[in-house]
């Protein structure tokens, strides 16, 4: 048991061979427990890793005549065929648990 003396706390060695491993689990399962729930909440990081990287902002544009009765963009980054999706959200959504899915825009009917 630890002592209370004039100086402070002692500890014998006894105890401090105890103490100290537990100390370092203790430390390092708070460290894992942070890492797993800090993996688990949005991250700040590049969303798109591979479309147009030599261009300072990616920007696509339509023209509505131009679309026909349907257009499906991408909204994963990962599509080869950007900015249309070619279904590489399937894969990322599977790898990562993510949730994303195409744009997809249709005229009405009239």
């Amino acid at each position: 048991m630890p002592t209370l003396s004039s100086s402070g706390f002692r500890i014998s060695k006894d105890q401090l061979i105890v103490a100290v491993p537990v100390a370092v689990v203790a430390a390092a399962g708070g460290f894992f427990l942070s890492s797993y729930l800090t993996g688990r909440s949005c991250k700040k990081g590049q969303v798109n890793t591979c479309v147009c990287k030599d261009s300072p902002k990616v920007v696509h544009s339509f023209d509505m005549e131009d679309i026909g009765t349907k257009a499906v963009y991408c909204r994963c980054w990962k599509s080869k065929k950007f900015p249309y999706c070619d279904g590489a959200h399937a894969k990322h959504n599977e790898e990562t648990g993510d949730n994303v899915g195409p744009l997809i825009i249709k005229k009405r009917d009239a």
